[in-house]
């Protein structure tokens, strides 16, 4: 049966207005909410791992749109939108939206190489060392309180008795415990004194600082606890991305005319 003209262009109407519809999950007052919003927004909750898409995920994206719409619709109506620290506060966001989205790409464009991973990680274990030191000291303003401390140890005084009169306050109180470390996270003239010494060994003299004088006492050593390549790679990785960042940054600034 042929449709009557008035029929037929009502029926091309909702034809041709159906996949508008079906593009949009809700309108607010008449506002629509398009399909490809909720889509977005379940894909970065889906790629931070929070939980897999779903019709319960998808359907909570929804309310939490619509949820916003509400709530911007109104802030619009009381004129919050026009007020100058909001839109200050905008165009900040924008500017920081611009910026990542150029470097996410930049740093898709200049990967960091496993070669670079590699001897960065070798370049961080040599200069940690291949043995760390638990050692004690006891820190004084002058040679000659140095000395008169390594007399008394020589005559039977407990290195941690003497320790509490060490300038320094972070070892002092703990008999100049100053744990496990490895020798490049000391000043150079401790370390050499400490590892020049066997277990069990005070120093014969004060060993001058930056800080003052040390009596150092090693106590034990042992082979680094150093993590494996593997353990420490995507750490190591991110590190030299912020490199590539930071270089990239300033030979922009290089470039630009600034007055």
């Amino acid at each position: 049966m042929m449709l009557k003209p008035a029929r037929l262009m009502l029926a091309l109407i909702a034809v041709a207005a159906a996949p508008a519809f079906a593009q949009n999950v809700a309108t607010v007052n008449g506002k629509a909410i398009p399909a490809a919003k909720v889509d977005q927004m379940v894909k970065q909750v889906v790629a931070q791992g929070q939980q897999p898409d779903s019709p319960q995920l998808r359907e909570a994206v929804k309310k939490e749109l619509i949820g916003r719409e509400v709530l911007l619709q109104e802030a619009d109506k009381q004129g919050y939108g026009k007020k100058p620290e909001v839109t200050a506060a905008i165009d900040n966001a924008r500017q920081s939206i611009i910026i990542n989205a150029m470097l996410a790409d930049y740093v898709k464009k200049n990967p960091v190489k496993d070669a670079e991973i590699q001897a960065e990680y070798d370049k961080y274990k040599a200069a940690v060392g291949p043995t760390e030191y638990h050692s004690r000291h006891i820190l004084v303003a002058t040679e000659q309180e140095a000395k008169d401390i390594i007399a008394k140890l020589k005559g039977g005084a407990k290195f941690e008795e003497l320790a509490k009169v060490s300038k320094d306050p972070g070892s002092g109180a703990n008999g100049g415990d100053l744990g496990w470390m490895t020798p490049g996270k000391l000043v150079k003239p401790f370390s050499d004194a400490m590892i020049a010494l066997k277990n069990g060994e005070i120093t014969q003299t004060p060993v001058k600082s930056e800080f003052g004088y040390h009596v150092i006492k090693l106590e034990e050593s042992r082979p680094t606890k150093f993590p494996s390549f593997d353990e420490v790679k995507a750490q190591v990785a991110e590190g030299l991305q912020q490199r590539k960042i930071v270089a990239y940054r300033e030979e922009l600034l290089k470039k630009a005319k600034i007055q």
